[in-house]
């Protein structure tokens, strides 16, 4: 995995050349549009982060924010880092269900899904999954997790 030194979005995206920074830039402006409110926008893991601030959640397990939305360029793709679709079945079928239904081939792992150009992912159906899970769902979930 391609990990970036930079601190802010602005540095990353200028530290990327044209073709990704077009892909990283476009997609950037759609998890922003899309982000429930209370998530904050950073550079954190070497990709632009969208994160749950330890001002809202301090009580984490590696005292770092709760991970919401991860994105980065990799040497062969862009990676999309959607955590909320590794914990809920339902987002997971609605988001395999809308690639299947605008004819677009996922390519995922847990939670990350693989795509070269902008093109080749359904927008509408990535916004509606960003749009999904409130930062009070995210804290829920996180907090069932550590009482296993």
């Amino acid at each position: 995995m391609v990990s970036s030194k930079e601190t802010t979005p602005a540095a990353y995206l200028a530290s990327l050349p044209p073709a990704q920074r077009e892909v990283i830039a476009a997609m950037r402006a759609l998890v922003n549009a899309r982000l429930p409110e209370g998530y904050v926008e950073t550079m954190n893991w070497g990709m632009l982060s969208w994160e749950v601030p330890l001002s809202r959640y301090p009580d984490t397990y590696n005292k770092q924010p709760l991970s919401y939305i991860g994105l980065a360029a990799q040497k062969n793709n862009t990676s999309l880092y959607l955590t909320s679709v590794f914990g809920d079945a339902a987002l997971l079928a609605q988001l395999q269900e809308g690639f299947r239904a605008a004819g677009h081939k996922l390519d995922m792992g847990k939670s990350c899904i693989r795509f070269k150009r902008i093109d080749d992912v359904p927008l509408d159906v990535l916004g509606d999954i960003i749009a999904a899970t409130s930062v009070e769902t995210m804290i829920e979930r996180a907090e069932a997790a550590r009482r296993r």
